[in-house]
């Protein structure tokens, strides 16, 4: 444990932040899986609600850089062309 006062502080910090990094990305793979197993159904309808939103948690992650920006739009992408499928 850090002795000076700024260190403490960026201890806590950076700790919050890696909760709310954890929980943002954790978010985003759970909206891309909802996604995959709708396809999977074959639920045309589920695929496409499911796919806005999770094309929305890819966009936010990419934007704080929990994600590159290429990798969600890849993402977003390969989502598109299976909902698409349906």
């Amino acid at each position: 444990m850090p002795n000076i006062k700024s260190a403490i502080k960026r201890v806590k910090t950076s700790e919050a932040r890696n909760a709310q990094n954890t929980t943002a990305k954790s978010a985003m793979r759970t909206a891309v899986k909802k996604v995959e197993a709708a396809v999977t159904t074959n639920d045309a309808a589920a695929a496409k609600e499911a796919f806005v939103t999770a094309a929305s948690k890819l966009d936010k992650a990419a934007a704080k850089g929990l994600i590159h920006k290429n990798a969600a739009a890849r993402k977003k992408s390969r989502l598109a062309k299976k909902a698409n499928a349906l």
